[in-house]
């Protein structure tokens, strides 16, 4: 029998990549010295796409594959994949979430700890041989602090339970308040940001939160707050970070995610009060390997005319 064939939008581990190409007859799109070409020629021999977050699908790619009868995409973050496109052709998109929730969070405490008590500013006071001449700076304690998180989807639920080996009182933020779940709901962002001592962002991406976190957040957080994101680069106001950082009316902030990846600005690699870190929320070998799993779990449901384990709920 004929393998289905695979178009596959950026690269993924080669083990995944590996395990793809002995299912499915798999072409690298990223082979292609002209993509467009590529897929004006042969766009319709594709009956699968598989991409990632960072490349994901726009109508145009879509579009380019009139047989396309299902994505499936490796990450939960799906805001550039042009979910109306595939909705309109009737395509289910598949993702990766649940499996990546722990690692997500420990990141986002690591990353709170790191900022909060200066780790990696101290890892390079050691190494630059300061010690010797003077005290490191005071940090700030986490445990029995106030975390404030943006966002309560699978993650930010995960963040809250971790915070509570640490003894902190927390609130979150969204649209709607979430049923079941025994922290405090806080509708006003800006009034979260002023009472939270740290303030976690784990909310999509996409249009409806690009720049949500905004000068105005960060002047509500104030001058002891600290800002963690990850989430998307989007969803912060970059810019307007840069000023509240390098003027030091917040405390401080660690990123994950930038607007840009990988191109960080260079006002934020000056600042000492940031912690800077490459998108490596989800990158452990455990989970992505799982999340690898999951995008072939979900092709190879929709071949099976099984519905998929995991679908994006389509507008």
């Amino acid at each position: 029998m004929d393998k289905h064939r695979v178009l596959l939008n950026g690269r993924l581990l080669p083990g995944v990549e590996a395990r793809l190409a002995a299912d499915y007859d798999l072409h690298l799109l990223a082979g292609e010295r002209d993509p467009r070409a590529f897929l004006a020629a042969h766009g319709p021999e594709f009956v699968a796409l598989v991409t990632s977050a960072g490349p994901g699908a726009d109508a145009a790619l879509i579009d380019a594959l009139p047989e396309l009868r299902v994505i499936s995409n490796f990450g939960v973050g799906v805001d550039r994949i042009d979910l109306a496109a595939a909705a309109r052709r009737g395509i289910p998109v598949g993702y990766t979430p649940d499996v990546l929730n722990d690692c997500v969070a420990d990141l986002a405490f690591g990353l709170m700890l790191d900022v909060a008590r200066g780790l990696s500013a101290g890892d390079r006071f050691v190494r630059r041989g300061a010690w010797p001449g003077g005290g490191f700076p005071l940090g700030r304690r986490v445990s029995g602090a106030r975390l404030g998180i943006v966002g309560l989807g699978r993650i930010g639920r995960t963040i809250a339970r971790r915070a509570d080996g640490f003894e902190m009182d927390v609130r979150y933020h969204s649209r709607r308040a979430v049923n079941g779940v025994p922290w405090r709901h806080e509708p006003e962002l800006a009034a979260l940001a002023r009472w939270a001592d740290y303030l976690v962002v784990i909310t999509a991406g996409g249009e409806g939160t690009r720049h949500l976190i905004d000068a105005s957040v960060l002047e509500a957080l104030g001058p002891d707050g600290f800002l963690i994101n990850v989430a998307r680069g989007s969803v912060v106001d970059e810019p307007a970070l840069v000023r509240a950082l390098a003027e030091r009316r917040i405390a401080g902030a660690a990123l994950d995610v930038f607007e840009r990846e990988p191109h960080v600005p260079a006002e934020l690699l000056a600042l000492d009060n940031v912690v800077l870190v490459p998108h490596i929320a989800s990158a452990t070998r455990e989970t992505r390997e799982a999340m690898g799993q999951r995008v072939l779990d979900n092709l190879r449901a929709f071949f099976a005319g099984a519905p998929l384990p995991s679908a994006v709920p389509l507008p």
